[in-house]
C-alpha cells in the first residue's frame, strides 16, 4: 500500500532523515516511533509530499509520490503536529473550508462533516468557535479534517501531544476504530511508547534519522532476549551508589529517573545480593526491587542509551 526507499533529508550538514526504508499493507496500523529530534515529522513531510527529499522514492500502490503528487494526495490524509485549525471560524465552518480544498460537492460534503463530527465526538460543538475549544477537541477536529475525503492512508504525526488523558483515550479508541471499521491504514508516529504498543501491528524505531529497529512487538523485543532489566527505588537519590553500578562489568544501559535506576544485565545473572550489599557500602537505602521481562521502553534504552522522552 505505502513503500518508501532510501528516503533522505538533509539541511546542509544536518542529515535530519537518512536512508529511511518502511512499507504498511494495507488495513496495517504501523508505528514509527522515536524522541523528540528523531526525524520522525521530516520523514512524515516527505511522505505525504510537503517536503522534498534530498534523495529517494515513496510509492502509493506502486505509484510514485513524488512524481504523482496531485493525483495521490487523493489518497492521502494527513494529522500534522500542529494544530492546522482556524480559530475564528467554527469547527463546521472549519471542515467545509478543508472539504471544499479537496473539492468535495456541497450536498455531499454537508453529510459527510455530520458524519465526521460524529466519528470524533464533536456533534454538538459544531456551531462554537475553535477558539473555545480545549486542547484535546482542538486535537480531535484536526484528525476530523483528514478524514473528510475517505483517505486510504491516514498519516498522524503525534496527534496527542499536550492534552488530557481522557481526549487521548478518545482518539486512541477512535484510530482504532478507523481501522476495524473502514480497513483504514494508518502511519502512526509518536514518542509514546503506549500508545504504539496499543495500536501498531509493526513498530519502526527511528533515532537521529535513521532506522535502529523494526518488527512486530514481540519481535522488537526479542532483541532483549537474552537480558533482563532490573528497577531499583532508593529513599533518595545517592551519586556514590549509581557510580558503583556503573562502574560494574555486568550492568549496562543505566536509566535514572529521579530515586529510581533503571538497568539491564544477563538473563540469569542474579544481583540480589550484591545491590543489598553495595547500597551498604555506599549508604543508600533501596526500598523496592523489580526484575521486568522486556518491554519496547527497554528496547529502546538499549539501543540508544538513552530513555525514550530524553
Amino acid at each position: 500500500m505505502l513503500e518508501v526507499v532510501n528516503l533522505s533529508k538533509h539541511f546542509k550538514q544536518y542529515k535530519a532523515v537518512q536512508d529511511l526504508n518502511l512499507h504498511l499493507k494495507r488495513g496495517e496500523i504501523v508505528g514509527l516511533l522515536g524522541p523528540n529530534g528523531a526525524g520522525k515529522s521530516t520523514a512524515i513531510g516527505m511522505i505525504s509530499t510537503l517536503i522534498p527529499p534530498t534523495k529517494g522514492e515513496v510509492y502509493v500502490q506502486q505509484k510514485n509520490v513524488l512524481k504523482h503528487p496531485g493525483e495521490l494526495r487523493t489518497k492521502l490524509g494527513v494529522v500534522p503536529q500542529e494544530i492546522a485549525l482556524y480559530d475564528d471560524l467554527t469547527a463546521r465552518e472549519n471542515l467545509n473550508f478543508f472539504g471544499r480544498i479537496q473539492k468535495m460537492k456541497r450536498a455531499p460534503l454537508q453529510a459527510k462533516v455530520d458524519e465526521v463530527l460524529q466519528q470524533i465526538g464533536l456533534q454538538d460543538q459544531g456551531k462554537k468557535l475553535v477558539k473555545h475549544f480545549s486542547g484535546g477537541m482542538k486535537r480531535r477536529l484536526n484528525i476530523g479534517a483528514a478524514l473528510l475525503h475517505e483517505p486510504e492512508i491516514l498519516i498522524m504525526d503525534e496527534p496527542t501531544v499536550g492534552i488530557d488523558p481522557q481526549s487521548r483515550h478518545y482518539i486512541l479508541e477512535t484510530v482504532k476504530q478507523l481501522n476495524r471499521e473502514k480497513q483504514m491504514t494508518i502511519l502512526y508516529t509518536s514518542h509514546y511508547m503506549e500508545e504504539v504498543e496499543f495500536l501498531c501491528d509493526r513498530i519502526y524505531i527511528m533515532d537521529r534519522g535513521m532506522v535502529i529497529a523494526s518488527g512486530t512487538k514481540e519481535e522488537i523485543k526479542n532483541i532483549l532476549s537474552a537480558e533482563q532489566t532490573i528497577q531499583i527505588k532508593l529513599d533518595q537519590k545517592n551519586d556514590t551508589f549509581l557510580q558503583l553500578l556503573q562502574s560494574q562489568p555486568v550492568i549496562s544501559s543505566i536509566d535514572v529517573q529521579n530515586q529510581q535506576i533503571t538497568f539491564v544485565v544477563a538473563k540469569g545473572v542474579t544481583l540480589i545480593s550484591e545491590l543489598f550489599k553495595w547500597a551498604e557500602d555506599t549508604n543508600a537505602t533501596i526500598i523496592g526491587v523489580e526484575i521486568q521481562t522486556p518491554t519496547l521502553e527497554d528496547v529502546f534504552l538499549h539501543l540508544t542509551g538513552r530513555a525514550l522522552r530524553n
